[in-house]
């Protein structure tokens, strides 16, 4: 019976590793970095209103609302108006979903205002 050295396991250990952090790997941006390259603090601080609502306002908000993430990636590449008053979300068709996802997760989890 022959056994297998470390190097024959390790081998296809390591590379199921390396695969499976590919798409992590592949985007090595942070949040913060999405929201910088797409212009989103153009219009949003990270606490208060500049045009649009602070991320940490947004937050806020949405706290505890277990859909909010869903609803707030699609109101960034498709949009909104009214839900902040009269100012409009324009479309960000450029973010990708992934991405856009992304950002809701990370804007939704701003520290709670004080």
């Amino acid at each position: 019976m022959k056994t297998k050295t470390p190097g024959k396991l390790l081998f296809p250990f390591l590379t199921g590793c390396v695969m499976a952090l590919h798409p992590f790997c592949a985007t090595a941006q942070t949040p913060a970095d999405l929201a910088r390259k797409n212009a989103c603090l153009a219009c949003h601080g990270l606490v208060h209103k500049q045009v649009g609502p602070g991320f940490a306002q947004i937050a806020e908000r949405y706290r505890g609302d277990g859909e909010a993430a869903a609803r707030l990636a699609d109101k960034i590449r498709n949009g909104s108006v009214g839900t902040w008053g009269r100012v409009i979300m324009p479309r960000q068709t450029q973010v990708s979903e992934a991405d856009a996802r992304v950002l809701s997760q990370w804007i939704l989890s701003q520290p709670a205002l004080r």
